[in-house]
């Protein structure tokens, strides 16, 4: 890295960190793991740090061997695995570790659970969509949970990604597009995952992952480069990282991306400085799978053994699955090219996690619980039909739903009735046979009689007969239910997309269906943004409902019947076309901005032909009950620094149905030291009025969420004037001032 860097750097380390002090657990840690330590060979301690992927006994290795895991374990030449599907393996493998290597040092079980271990929960951007912080971090400790009974110790979650742009198909494991908002959500899941005792056979570790910017590919292609300036990662892309770090999340996991030209694995700015120093994160990285050795296809390596220098170096703790570490590392300590200082320091942290989960006390304790007593519990089932529920976003309705009883049902697609595909990706340990469909729920509650099924299509294929079996079913019906999009495949790691419209076969579909003349309520199954303006013109009603995971269909059955009123709102905005992306609410301000959306000026920041705005906002969401904010006040006109900025705002429900809504806050600084978005979401609330209620929210604000990283890295906020809106969503019009002095 260029020394201007390590300079400002230093002035951020200044300005910036906000180290915690070592815990009292955290130091009883280290202090037995600097025993241990002074007991193992060079290969044990580097065994700690090498993590190896089960199948049949044997693994691959950095020259394409097959390695025999349980010989590594006697050996100890490996301290991790990933992937472990079964109890019976793990307790296998664990009695090997503790009973027969020479020191006895237990195994760390790692697996991506996602969005849910056998309860499968909407995924992550969805989630995202309820606002409610409390009810995802309650997400996160049933996962947990189920996780612990199963034998896993560590979950390779939350995804602290922030990212704008609905072609890579990870954004279906973030929070969408907002740092603000998915700094708290990081924090609430890690705290989930994580519980207040570390060492419970209840709670597994969390890992902060992709560190960093992994959400920002270029061209929206997985694994892609990414280019950025220090100075817009710090104000838009590092919050959710700090904030999971500051929740206390104990491992983190690199990116496959590049950051300022250098791989994350091998990247000491990233894994030390700004990680270490600055954040004073305690617990220990591993790569992402096999990201070490790709270091060499980068170009930044020239081998396995050049790539393990340079990420033990850069205080990588853990080499995932290839194997360099262990096939290199005590030859580059030998050759002088990496201190067996630095080695310890590694395998301390390593250690210290291991210690403070417990495992050294009890390395069996995870998966000793009966699953049945654990997993699928009917009160976490009902929970997940809720949180689906909420995670749901109305984005039309002309008056065609919420849907009379005895309806008569068309209910069709390729989403209505897929247990797998409402699941999403990153399953898991999850069970698709559990999953009850939305067909399966309709049934159940409008009868089985008033529910016409016809799949219709494939997801990308037209099926023989299919459309004409569909019109026959929507004829007799009173309403049509078309439950489409993409399928659990088109979501999750590498499926980048350049087209973001529901397939032609599935628009094929819609319109053979419109001519029937009967209403249509288009239900979006998705794990991303999409340009929808096709459905939007065409259907009565549109309800983006994810993949909602195992309980999804008893959560559209709740909504479309009114027994339950929409309230989720977007976190990552819908484009009017591919051509925009990535659009946010949260660009930046130019010298030539459009004044409005009707403004005709050419030499201003526009498409020729197309809005600059997204079809589908930020924060947008509708309900069956019609919310009015009215009367904002900005109760602190003149803040000092330090102090706390206060808004009030009266909000009422005019509409015949009880319901929820998101009241949210968003700032701008009107003259700044550097340029700054339009608009910042600073506050958020969700709230519930019965009809005909209202009441006043009152936001706080404290000047330090003010603060920003400044041209030399300074982190502070700005005397002068700020302007602040509150609404239901990012368009928000009632206005205030306040001036920060």
């Amino acid at each position: 890295m260029k020394k201007f860097l390590f300079a400002l750097t230093a002035l951020a380390m200044v300005a910036c960190s906000t180290a915690p002090q070592m815990s009292k657990e955290e130091k009883e840690a280290f202090k037995f793991a600097d025993k241990l330590i002074k007991k193992m060979t060079l290969q044990e301690k580097i065994g700690q740090l090498q993590q190896f992927v089960t199948g049949k006994g044997v693994v691959t290795g950095p020259d394409g061997e097959k390695r025999n895991i349980e010989e590594a374990i006697r050996q100890g030449t490996v301290g991790s695995f990933l992937n472990i599907y079964s109890t019976e393996e793990y307790i296998h493998l664990q009695k090997i570790a503790v009973e027969e290597s020479r020191l006895g040092i237990p195994l760390i079980f790692g697996f991506d659970i996602i969005h849910g271990c056998r309860i499968q929960f909407p995924e992550n951007l969805a989630s995202s969509c309820s606002w409610d912080i409390e009810g995802i971090e309650h997400s996160a400790r049933i996962a947990a949970e189920e996780s612990a009974a199963m034998g896993i110790h560590w979950t390779f979650s939350p995804m602290c990604d922030v990212s704008a742009d609905p072609r890579w198909g990870r954004v279906s494991e973030g929070s969408g597009e907002d740092p603000y908002l998915g700094a708290k959500i990081a924090a609430a899941m890690v705290r989930g995952y994580q519980g207040d005792d570390l060492s419970s056979d209840k709670t597994v570790a969390a890992c902060v992952k992709h560190f960093a910017a992994y959400g920002v590919p270029q061209a929206g292609r997985d694994y892609h480069t990414v280019d950025m300036s220090e100075l817009m990662f710090r104000n838009r892309y590092l919050p959710p990282y700090k904030a999971a770090i500051e929740a206390g999340a104990v491992t983190a996991m690199s990116s496959f991306n590049d950051f300022m030209g250098v791989p994350a694995s091998g990247n000491k700015w990233l894994m030390h400085t700004l990680l270490r120093e600055e954040l004073g994160f305690t617990g220990f990285v591993v790569s992402d799978y096999a990201a070490v050795h790709e270091m060499i296809k980068h170009g930044t390596a020239a081998d396995g053994k050049d790539a393990a220098y340079q990420s033990m170096n850069a205080h990588l703790n853990m080499d995932m699955v290839r194997g360099d570490y262990i096939a290199f590392g005590e030859e580059l300590v030998k050759e002088g090219k990496v201190s067996e200082k630095t080695i310890n320091m590694l395998c301390r942290e390593v250690l210290a996690v291991k210690y403070r989960l417990g495992l050294f006390d009890d390395p069996f304790k995870y998966g000793r619980q009966n699953q049945d007593e654990v997993v699928y519990r009917p009160e976490n089932l009902e929970f997940a039909r809720e949180v689906a529920a909420k995670s749901m976003v109305l984005l039309t309705n002309n008056g065609v739903l919420p849907l009379n009883e005895g309806v008569k049902i068309a209910l069709v697609g390729p989403l209505a009735d897929s247990k797998r595909d409402q699941m999403g990706a990153w399953i898991g340990y999850g069970e698709a046979e559990r999953s009850v469909t939305i067909r399966e729920a309709l049934e159940k509650r409008y009868g089985k009689s008033n529910v016409l099924y016809a799949k219709g299509s494939d997801f990308r294929a037209p099926i023989k007969g299919g459309i004409a079996e569909a019109v026959r079913a929507a004829r007799k019906a009173d309403v049509v239910l078309l439950s489409i999009g993409l399928s659990y495949k088109e979501s999750g790691e590498a499926t980048s997309l350049t087209e973001i419209t529901v397939p032609e076969a599935q628009q094929e579909l819609l319109d053979a269906l419109k001519k029937t003349g009967k209403k249509i309520v288009v239900l979006l199954g998705t794990g991303r943004a999409m340009d929808i303006r096709n459905e939007v013109e065409k259907a009565d009603a549109v309800l983006v409902t994810w993949h909602g995971g195992t309980m999804e269909g008893p959560a559209v059955a709740d909504l479309v019947s009114g027994d339950k009123n929409p309230s989720g709102h977007l976190t990552m905005s819908f484009p009017y076309c591919v051509g925009q992306v990535p659009v946010h609410y949260n660009m930046k301000v130019t010298g030539r901005p459009r004044k409005s959306p009707t403004q005709k000026s050419k030499y201003i920041s526009r498409y020729m032909y197309t809005p600059n705005e997204p079809l589908f906002p930020f924060g947008y969401g509708l309900s069956y009950s019609e919310f009015e904010y009215s009367d904002l006040q900005v109760l602190t006109p003149e803040v000092e620094l330090g102090g706390v900025v206060k808004v009030s705002v009266k909000v009422a429900n005019k509409g015949k149905y009880d319901g929820d809504d998101v009241a949210q806050l968003y700032v701008r600084d009107v003259v700044a030291e550097t340029t700054r978005p339009m608009r910042e979401l600073k506050g958020f609330e969700r709230f519930s009025l019965k009809a005909g209620e209202e009441k006043v929210l009152t936001f706080e604000i404290p000047t330090s969420d003010l603060a920003y990283c400044h041209s030399d890295m300074s982190f502070k906020a700005d005397a002068g004037e700020f302007k602040v809106w509150v609404g239901a969503d990012s368009n928000a019009q009632l206005e205030g001032v306040f001036t920060l002095k």
